[in-house]
């Protein structure tokens, strides 16, 4: 075989100096670690499991159900959304029996951290809303640290009334007098 020409440097291409051998060698000496830890862990979680397609574990290794939605969880970032789920429906152990039976979570805002609770009636939102910050603390421990940061109470829903049969366009009834 013959050798590579050497290069000048009057054409402009510098020859790697020996830090940057060291810094190439060291990288590569990672890679192989990093793949070498894998591995390791592939063997100790087939141990774990112990289903196996075929003579070594691979990816299509069955795994249980519980591990595959943990996976596809944490593949999709939803941890926070499906832990607020399970807030909705462990909501009678969280608050307690007797604000469970007269407020209820309708909805979470992620992007806020914002939980929306509606009650049933003014005097059990008033109450909710002094006992807010208590909540929040509960459930952030429940949840992990900052999941919700405020709870925005509602009040008991009121109908839409019409007043008459006869209305102007835009009017929003007997309050709408200013303006």
């Amino acid at each position: 075989m013959s050798e590579p020409a050497e290069q000048s440097p009057q054409q402009g291409v510098a020859e790697p100096t020996g830090a940057d051998l060291a810094r190439s060698a060291l990288r590569a000496a990672r890679a192989q670690a990093r793949q070498r830890g894998e591995q390791v862990r592939e063997k100790r979680e087939a141990k774990r499991t112990g289903l196996r397609s075929g003579a070594r574990s691979d990816g299509r290794d069955p795994v249980p159900l519980g591990a595959a939605l943990n996976r596809l969880l944490t593949e999709r970032g939803w941890e926070s959304s499906a832990a607020v789920g399970g807030v909705m429906g462990r909501w009678p152990q969280i608050v307690g029996p007797d604000i469970a039976a007269h407020c209820s979570p309708t909805s979470y805002d992620e992007t806020a951290a914002v939980l929306t609770v509606q009650c049933d009636s003014t005097a059990w939102a008033t109450q909710l809303r002094w006992l807010a910050r208590q909540l929040v603390a509960r459930l952030n421990h429940e949840l992990g640290h900052g999941t919700v940061r405020t709870i925005k109470v509602l009040g008991p829903a009121a109908p839409v009334r019409g007043y008459g049969r006869l209305r102007a366009p835009g009017s929003k009834g007997p309050g709408d007098t200013w303006g």
